[in-house]
């Protein structure tokens, strides 16, 4: 379920981002440590992901996101 804030983007859980782009959750992990999707991180340290960029990202129009081969890393 994507979390929201009042007046925020929606963010992704990478189990979420990882169902979008049928891989592994540990992939989209790897994806943001490798720079390939920004992540932004909970005060309980967990990965979150914007939904506009995912699915800029899904949609083959990351423009600030290198895009991303499902069968890369």
């Amino acid at each position: 379920m994507a979390t929201r804030t009042q007046d925020a983007e929606p963010l992704l859980t990478p189990a979420e981002v990882a169902a979008m782009f049928r891989v592994d959750p540990k992939t989209v992990t790897r994806w943001a440590k490798a720079g390939k999707l920004t992540s932004i991180r909970t005060l309980g340290g967990h990965r979150r992901y914007r939904e506009s960029e995912v699915r800029a990202l899904l949609n083959g129009q990351g423009s600030a996101v290198e895009r991303v081969e499902v069968g890369e890393l």
